[in-house]
């Protein structure tokens, strides 16, 4: 769930950060008050690559895609974009999880057919 999770948190990152671009030019919000929001959620994406196996990380995650919808007040293609990133975030953490356990299932088999000992031997 990770690996997907961070993709799309990386993803995230740049469309954040173009998305101020556009702002800048597009809105009567200043360049300071722009680029401070964008920051901190540019900011947040790269650290929940971090936080997505910790307690709270997904939840923070839908946070980060609640704002990047809301963004669409500003930036009107955000409603789309924000949508967009909802759905792959949704579908990274649903479909990481389904890998997650695959995994661990297939670490329990082959535990469980590896031989151990041979008591005889020790």
């Amino acid at each position: 769930m990770r690996t997907l999770c961070a993709s799309t948190l990386i993803g995230e990152f740049f469309v954040i950060g173009f998305a101020a671009l556009v702002a800048m030019q597009t809105s009567d919000l200043s360049t300071v008050t722009v680029w401070t929001v964008s920051g901190i959620a540019m900011l947040l994406s790269v650290l929940l690559c971090g936080m997505i196996s910790r307690p709270g990380g997904v939840a923070l995650g839908w946070v980060l895609q609640i704002a990047l919808i809301a963004s669409g007040v500003v930036v009107p293609t955000m409603y789309f974009l924000g949508a967009v990133f909802a759905a792959l975030w949704w579908a990274s953490v649903h479909f990481g999880r389904k890998i997650d356990e695959a995994k661990a299932r297939w670490a329990a088999q082959a535990a469980a057919a590896e031989p151990g000992p041979d008591p005889a031997s020790a």
